[in-house]
């Protein structure tokens, strides 16, 4: 489910979004109505930084060996898969 709460939750109900983002789920942060930034555990961030730093070291590795080149789409259209696969 997803989890959308005004940005004030950050401050009056720190707890119930720490307990959120601890079972791995983001939280979005709205102010005034409009989405402002989302919080998430270490772990998430960490897990969807690693993805796109594994693929650029990749990238960087093909791009250095060999004359093959990926299209934009092709590139892209995996990683989403990746991280939709989670």
């Amino acid at each position: 489910m997803i989890n959308i709460r005004p940005v004030s939750d950050l401050r009056n109900k720190f707890t119930d979004i720490e307990e959120l983002v601890k079972e791995g789920e983001p939280v979005y942060l709205t102010k005034n109505g409009y989405g402002s930034m989302v919080v998430l555990s270490i772990e998430s961030y960490s897990n969807l930084i690693d993805s796109v730093e594994n693929a650029l070291d990749a990238a960087d590795y093909q791009a250095e060996h060999t004359d093959k080149r990926l299209e934009h789409e092709d590139v892209f259209g995996a990683l989403r898969g990746k991280l939709n696969a989670r």
